[in-house]
């Protein structure tokens, strides 16, 4: 993002400080923020006019300076950690809604959104193992499977028939066949059954959480505004700090992979780039990577440092971003295994 000089926290269109700020140009910043990759997902989910509102946010907002950006960074996390989540429902949402629009116009939109809500459900409920849905189906009423599988995907809904008992299965064949109109009364108890059991148990469990989200951001920054930012949330919110280090995949955990691992990593990355990325690294990051090169290999690399000469900081950043990058890359194509920050879990990325 732009940092210029200007006032301390001020929004360069508006002349605003933090505090005044509205809330769609934070959330345009913010955005700004995520950049491409990690801000697609958030604009995928925002309604036509919420995109129409936060792009116009986004041109008004300027440049904002370093202070403005750390208040806005610290800000956000320190609410999504003080609150420990939001519950909702359609009943206080329609409540929350009652007391902005007419009746009517809640009305209207509140039957757009319960429609919305039922497409939800048909669509997440494939997303569960067959096994699992199987083994839930298999106490209920034959009638009841046969209006669920009629529903779902027909690959899906073959999947979950072969795993039930045989004679149930038939016997919900049978009843698909004679399928009949569902009452609405009766549909809408089944869907909030499968809300409750299995739906609303995904979504929790898919849900990115807010510090992994913002630790991949702060491995987006370079090491000066890395350790700002840091240093500003640890004053506001130590604990929400501590996670994000925790969460956080840096060039120093590189000395969490096993010597395999670490090995395929040199052979896979540019001379030139490990020598810049070990050039700026610490002694033991430097004698961890030694060790796991040949005593010939380990001479010509020091050799190769030292023919660099002094180099730029920020060289030295975008080396080890480039190993941090491609040891993901690697991980994902279970080349090699990464650590986490856990001696006693691995996570491959």
């Amino acid at each position: 993002m732009a940092v210029t000089s200007m006032p301390a926290s001020r929004s360069a269109a508006a002349g605003l400080s933090f505090a005044e700020m509205p809330g769609t140009q934070r959330a345009a910043a913010l955005l700004l923020l995520l950049g491409e990759a990690d801000g697609a997902p958030i604009w995928r989910m925002l309604e036509e006019d919420e995109v129409k509102k936060v792009s116009h946010a986004m041109v008004q907002l300027g440049s904002l300076e370093a202070e403005a950006v750390e208040h806005l960074i610290v800000d956000f996390v320190s609410r999504l950690s003080s609150s420990g989540g939001i519950t909702s429902s359609f009943e206080r949402t329609e409540s929350l809604l009652l007391k902005i629009f007419p009746p009517e116009q809640v009305a209207v939109i509140m039957a757009e959104v319960k429609g919305a809500s039922t497409r939800r459900v048909w669509a997440s409920l494939t997303q569960i193992d067959p096994e699992i849905l199987a083994s839930f189906l298999r106490n209920e009423y034959p009638q009841t499977v046969a209006v669920i599988l009629s529903r779902v995907r027909s690959d899906y809904a073959a999947k979950v028939l072969t795993i039930l008992p045989e004679d149930f299965a038939i016997d919900v064949l049978n009843r698909m066949l004679r399928m009949e109109t569902v009452q609405k009364e009766a549909l809408r108890h089944i869907e909030e059954i499968l809300r409750v059991e299995f739906v609303s148990t995904i979504a929790q469990t898919t849900r990115r959480d807010a510090h992994e989200l913002l630790a991949d951001v702060f491995n987006a920054f370079d090491r000066q505004t890395e350790i700002r930012f840091l240093t500003a949330l640890d004053q506001a919110n130590r604990g929400s700090a501590k996670k994000i280090r925790q969460l956080m995949f840096t060039f120093d955990d590189l000395m969490k992979l096993d010597a395999g691992s670490v090995q395929t990593l040199m052979r896979s990355v540019d001379r030139d780039v490990l020598a810049r990325a070990l050039k700026g690294a610490s002694d033991p990051v430097r004698a961890y990577f030694f060790a796991n090169m040949s005593s010939r290999s380990a001479k010509n690399m020091q050799n190769d440092m030292e023919s660099l000469g002094p180099i730029r900081l920020k060289d030295v950043d975008e080396a080890q971003a480039k190993m941090t990058d491609l040891a993901k890359e690697l991980a994902e194509k279970g080349e090699i295994m990464i650590a986490k920050n856990s001696a006693e879990e691995e996570l491959v990325y």
